[in-house]
């Protein structure tokens, strides 16, 4: 598994995560800390990348272009910090790992771990199912 660390989060996060065994790097380290959120999707899905973020913009990329990948994992808390998250995090890609190689939008809350297979299927289109 291969991570992008997004801007929005500590840079921290890539070394922690490396360290337990998950390859992670920032996106500082690899692109403009200005790129746009496509630009960042657009060069994890061409790598092998899934992007880790706390920016809702990633997954409402996901459901427009009713993209297959990267996969997403979005954490929602407000205190982001790794030192705070980071067991809650690891476990979540050990458990959800298969699912994020495949392609998901994965948001962890502090009550909660929701889990979405991509693509999303609109209401309606294709025999899809509300999401």
């Amino acid at each position: 598994m291969r991570i992008i660390i997004d801007v929005n989060l500590a840079v921290r996060w890539a070394d922690m995560l490396s360290c337990r065994g998950i390859e992670a790097v920032h996106w500082s380290s690899i692109g403009a800390g200005n790129a746009q959120d496509v630009e960042i999707m657009t060069f994890a899905r061409e790598n092998g990348y899934s992007v880790f973020t706390n920016d809702l913009d990633f997954s409402a990329i996901l459901v427009s272009t009713r993209a297959s990948g990267p996969s997403v994992i979005q954490i929602r808390a407000e205190d982001t910090r790794p030192e705070m998250n980071l067991d809650r995090v690891i476990d979540v890609f050990v458990k959800f790992s298969a699912a994020i190689e495949q392609g998901a939008l994965i948001t962890i809350d502090s009550s909660k771990t929701r889990l979405h297979i991509l693509p999303f299927m609109l209401p309606g289109k294709d025999g899809g199912i509300p999401f």
